[in-house]
């Protein structure tokens, strides 16, 4: 079968083909956008990205500074109970978790041979006692006997003396008696004057002395026997074990008939109507605080704080630690707050009134410690401002220049946010965009881009 001729028309179809091509290369790119600007080839600008970011309001507070520690619990009072003597314990009369007060009888100890030893002494002490009034009341001693006899003689001579020598001056006065017998009557009175006043005075020196002596020494007898006596009460009244505060019994660690030693706690007993939180502050804190100031104390595990004071700030450092030991006082009614436990503290300084507050997370710190937020204009952008901070409470923290009230700061996203860059502000769970400036005016701005 013979094959049909071509046609001459489709050489020439394809050279036109070709000719177009070579065409369109010639031209250049410029040419095929012209060329294909029918079926949509035209220059498109891709949009600027958004950052969704969380903001909150620069607001005026009150503004509290607080100093606030880890703590360690303790009672108001505490005393662990150890016997002066070692004995058996007789009885208890309390145990764990028992309320006691002051001066209550809270255990006996094994007591016989104390007692007996009191009452020996007793004994000792009431006859010393008796022999004391009875040489507070007893006669003279023959010595002092004897002076008063030669006293009482040397007055008699005296007396008769007198007699002799009155009775000599009146026959003397009659010419009846030579003056030689009345001058020895007078030396003769003289004499017995003179012997009456030397056995006076013996007799008083022995009494003085002799008394005196008696006296003391029936005294340091009574005084021996008496200490003796209330050392042997004191032994006696060591086995009575009694509480020297109202409190608690929080350790009562033998049984009845087991040995309580000298030196060992036989029963612990703790007053927590109170209880002090013990804290340990940075050196540069202390200044910050004083005594009276208020204060609050958070059990762990809890979120309800209890309302407390500051009671001590130590003037000297721990020298193992180098902090300073401050303790927070607080009541305890309902003694929940219990020794032992570690508990949160938070103690007011002072307070700032009005002072602009943002949230601590919305501050950025440079290399060189400077620092700066982000605001949010109403071109919804991120513009950055340097800023000088306060004190800082909790999460928040103080402004004292670089912004005004009311301006809304990135609170969270603002870390590696480059300034200038839009964003979409997000509040919680609802998300809002601030307002834009009108669509016309940006439409306008983009064309003479574009032109441009």
């Amino acid at each position: 079968m013979t094959p049909l001729p071509r046609s001459r028309f489709a050489n020439i179809g394809r050279s036109q083909e070709v000719g177009r091509v070579l065409l369109l290369a010639g031209l250049g790119v410029p040419a095929l956008c012209w060329l294909f600007s029918v079926t949509g080839c035209s220059k498109v600008r891709p949009e600027e990205p958004t950052v969704s970011v969380e903001t909150a309001s620069v607001e005026k507070q009150t503004l509290e500074r607080t100093v606030t520690a880890e703590a360690i619990l303790f009672p108001l009072q505490q005393s662990a109970l150890v016997p002066k003597v070692s004995a058996p314990v007789k009885a208890f009369y309390v145990k764990r978790g028992s309320r006691v007060r002051k001066g209550q009888l809270l255990a006996v100890l094994e007591n016989r041979d104390l007692a007996a030893a009191a009452q020996e002494n007793k004994g000792a002490y009431n006859q010393a006692e008796a022999a004391y009034e009875t040489t507070t009341a007893a006669s003279l001693p023959e010595e002092i006997q004897k002076a008063k006899l030669d006293a009482d003689v040397a007055k008699e001579t005296l007396d008769a003396t007198q007699k002799v020598y009155d009775s000599r001056q009146e026959l003397y006065k009659q010419g009846a008696l030579p003056r030689k017998d009345l001058d020895q009557a007078s030396v003769n009175l003289v004499q017995a004057r003179s012997q009456y006043d030397i056995a006076e005075k013996h007799l008083n020196s022995l009494m003085a002395v002799g008394k005196q002596q008696e006296l003391k020494s029936a005294a340091g007898q009574l005084e021996s026997a008496k200490g003796k006596y209330l050392g042997a009460q004191a032994q006696l009244s060591y086995s009575e074990i009694r509480s020297p505060i109202d409190g608690v019994v929080t350790d009562r660690p033998l049984y009845p008939g087991e040995m309580a030693a000298v030196g060992t706690p036989l029963i612990t007993v703790m007053d927590i109507s109170q209880v002090i939180a013990r804290a340990h502050i940075p050196q540069d804190q202390p200044a910050l605080l004083k005594i009276g100031d208020k204060a609050t104390i958070t059990v762990t595990g809890t979120d309800k704080p209890v309302a407390a004071k500051v009671t001590v700030v130590s003037p000297a450092l721990d020298p193992n630690s180098t902090t300073v030991e401050v303790w927070i006082q607080a009541k305890n009614p309902g003694q929940q707050m219990r020794p032992g436990a570690s508990v949160q503290v938070s103690m007011l300084s002072h307070t700032v009134p009005d002072a602009l507050v943002v949230p601590a997370s919305a501050i950025l710190t440079a290399p060189d410690g400077g620092t700066s937020v982000m605001v949010v204009g109403s071109d919804n952008r991120a513009h950055q401002k340097a800023v000088k901070t306060g004190i800082k409470h909790v999460d928040d923290i103080q402004i004292v220049e670089g912004v005004a009230e009311g301006e809304e700061v990135v609170a969270s996203g603002a870390y590696g946010l480059p300034d200038n860059t839009k964003v979409t502000v997000e509040r919680g769970k609802q998300s809002s965009q601030l307002p834009e400036k009108p669509p016309g005016k940006e439409k306008e701005k983009e064309k003479e881009k574009d032109e441009r």
